[in-house]
């Protein structure tokens, strides 16, 4: 199978809502990404947070099966530190092999709940 993505990744615009309405922990509000590695190889991921006010937190160190999707919470990214809520942040991803990530918010802070997803920034 053909290795399809890119390297370098980035995506901006992440914010986890301190609040939520719905029952834990499906519909806690978070931030996620969603990756797909289609080589033959496992894929090494370094997670870097960037916040507005202060130095980048990183690296977080993720593994992804060869030919597999994975999901990752970023509420779940505690080593080395926990993302922070209710801040903005951004975060830059780095890979060993070519990946595809997509980026996903769920906010349940209000009744009415609201999803939104994107796909990350490929850079070169």
């Amino acid at each position: 199978m053909k290795k399809t993505g890119k390297l370098d990744w980035a995506f901006t615009g992440g914010r986890i809502p301190f609040e939520s309405t719905g029952e834990e922990p499906m519909f806690n509000s978070h931030d996620k990404i969603s990756v797909l590695n289609t080589s033959e190889d496992e894929a090494e991921i370094e997670i870097f947070i960037f916040y507005e006010d202060e130095a980048p937190v990183g690296t977080y160190e993720i593994k992804i099966k060869p030919r597999r999707l994975r999901k990752i919470r970023i509420n779940d990214l505690i080593d080395p530190a926990a993302v922070r809520l209710e801040r903005n942040y951004g975060c830059y991803i780095r890979s060993s092999v070519p990946v595809v990530i997509q980026f996903s918010q769920m906010n349940t802070g209000q009744k009415n709940n609201a999803i939104m997803g994107t796909l990350a920034f490929p850079a070169d």
